[in-house]
This record gives structure tokens, sequence and C-alpha cells, in this order.
């Protein structure tokens, strides 16, 4: 087993060929035990070198990076979650809504348990897949090209189908939140059509995990006055949801 100096060395590059370790794959790497890989990673954030997420770690960065759905879908797990079920409590009999995609929405979509009819329009294949055999909802996939990092449709198809369309809600996920920029992603046509999906929905109901918070991703979204609920986890900074709280946007805590 290394010491604690090369062994922090080889994690610190691994983030930055990978942006994202997880502690099992590192213990197994360098021999260490779990435990051990752990006490590195605290140590390594608190000297501000990464940030550490539920079995993992990710480069610390106020912009935050476009990363494969596969990569998050194994980050902040038990939160996603709980967010999840939180958010399927807010579903309605008849509702008409729109899923965004990400690893949150994906989380939602297989916490929806609903006995009553319900139509989801969505940009996700997999929420698509996900959902299509419930016999209460109606799936409506909009068409376009591809986008493989979130294996979701992007571009002029679905955005004009969605200009067609009015809905009641809007559960979305973000890249970033940040008080005076508003919501981002990291991809500028996840932007465009997350932006349309706004204009088609009554209600915008984000879904996200505390590590979005005080964070930017390269594109703008809209501004954080376009929304009308989040829904986090209690890690959140108590800070920012006060102020986010005061511009009258509803938050849960989960």
């Amino acid at each position: 087993m290394a010491n604690i100096a090369k062994r922090q060395k080889l994690i610190l590059e691994r983030l930055k060929q990978q942006g994202f370790v997880t502690v099992s794959e590192l213990s197994r790497e360098l021999n260490a035990s779990e435990v051990t890989i752990r006490k590195d990673l605290k140590l390594l954030e608190e000297k501000k070198f990464l940030q550490r997420n539920h079995g993992s770690a990710s480069i610390l960065t106020s912009i935050i990076s476009d990363r494969h759905i596969d990569v998050k879908e194994k980050m902040q797990t038990d939160e996603k979650m709980r967010i999840a079920k939180a958010a399927n409590k807010l579903l309605e009999p008849n509702d008409k809504i729109i899923i965004a995609s990400g690893t949150t929405l994906l989380a939602f979509a297989s916490a929806i348990d609903i006995h009553t009819q319900l139509t989801v329009i969505t940009s996700s294949v997999r929420v698509s897949l996900m959902l299509c055999y419930n016999p209460y909802i109606e799936v409506v996939q909009l068409g376009g090209m591809i986008r493989k990092n979130s294996v979701s449709v992007i571009g002029h198809h679905a955005e004009s189908t969605l200009e067609a369309l009015s809905c009641n809600k809007l559960f979305i996920g973000v890249d970033g939140i940040d008080l005076d920029y508003g919501l981002t992603t990291s991809d500028m046509n996840e932007a465009r059509i997350n932006r349309q999906m706004i204009a088609a929905a009554q209600k915008i109901i984000v879904l996200t995990d505390s590590s979005k918070f005080d964070k930017r991703g390269f594109c703008k979204i809209c501004a954080l006055d376009r929304i009308h609920h989040i829904v986090t986890d209690t890690n959140a900074p108590a800070h920012i949801i006060k102020m986010i709280e005061e511009r009258n946007i509803e938050v849960t805590l989960v």
C-alpha cells in the first residue's frame, strides 16, 4: 500500500484525467481499504482539491463540466431518491407534465406511483422507456437528435413540438444554481430545449441535489424568478436557501 502522499497524488491524477473517482475503484487500484480512501478524500476536500459525494469524489470547480449520464447517475444517489419521492407527492390526477433529462429526473420517473391518468412529455429516452409500461401514464416522447451524454432529445423538432403544448408542471434538473446568474446547464442545445419547456409549463419545479448550489454551468437556462419550486436535500446551504425563499420561491428540503 502506498504512503499517504503517494495515494493522494494518484487520486488527484485520476481526478484530473476522469473528473470523477469512486472509493471502490481507488481501493482496488491502491490496494488500500475503503476506510483509508475515505480519509484521504476527506483530507483532500478540506484542502479544497475535490468535492466528496456518496462513495465518490469529483473535481471542485465553480464551472460545471459536461459529464455522461452513466457517471452522474452514480453521484448523490441517496439524495436523488429522497428528492424523487418528495416530487412524486406533487403529482395530481390528470396532470400533464414535462420531465426534462438528467439523473435526478430519472430517479423521479422511477418513483412515480400514481393510479390515475397522467400525461408525461419528455426529452429523455430513458424516462420514456421507464414509464411506457405503466398503464396509467400516457408518454409523449419528443423527437429529434439524440444527445449522447444525456441520452435525450435536442434540436428543432423537439422545440417546435413543445411550442404547441401547454402543461401543468415542468420537472427540470440543472447543473448549477447561482443566485445572480440563475439556472444553468453544461450544453447549449440542452439549455435551448429547457427554455422551451419552461415556456410550455405553468409551474416550474426544479429537482436538484445540494451539490449544484452556488455553481454555474456553461449555459444559462433562465433567471431564478422564472421558477416556482425547488426540491433539494437538507445539505443545501442554509443561507442560499433563505435568500431563495425571500424571492417567493417555495423550497422543499428532504
